[in-house]
C-alpha cells in the first residue's frame, strides 16, 4: 500500500481538538483497516514531512442504522492518533481547523 491509500482523511473531533489545545501535538486520521502502526508512521512522515513519535490505533465498529423499516450497518473503520516529535509542527490545513 502507498501512503495515499493508508491515510484516508484527517479527523477533526472534539477530542482531537482538545488534545491539540493542551499541547499534546497529536493529529487524528482515519486510516485503512489493514494498516499497522509502522505503515501509518511511514505514511504520515512521507505525506506531511514531519517526524512521528508514536502511533495509537483503534478499531471503530460501524453503527446499525435504520432506513425506514430496514436496518443497515455502516462500515467498520480504523482511527489513528499520531503524536509528533517535539519541535514538529502539524500541517497548515490541520492548524486552521
Amino acid at each position: 500500500m502507498n501512503a495515499n491509500q493508508i491515510i484516508r482523511r484527517p479527523l477533526v473531533t472534539e477530542k482531537s481538538s482538545i488534545m491539540r489545545e493542551e499541547g499534546q501535538n497529536v493529529i487524528a486520521f482515519e486510516v485503512d483497516p489493514k494498516a499497522n502502526k509502522i505503515e501509518v508512521k511511514d505514511a504520515v512522515e512521507a505525506l506531511f514531512k514531519v517526524k512521528v513519535q508514536d502511533v495509537r490505533l483503534f478499531n471503530v465498529r460501524g453503527k446499525v442504522k435504520r432506513m425506514g423499516r430496514y436496518a443497515g450497518k455502516r462500515r467498520d473503520w480504523r482511527k489513528a492518533y499520531v503524536r509528533l516529535k517535539e519541535g514538529e509542527k502539524a500541517p497548515d490545513f490541520i492548524e486552521g481547523v
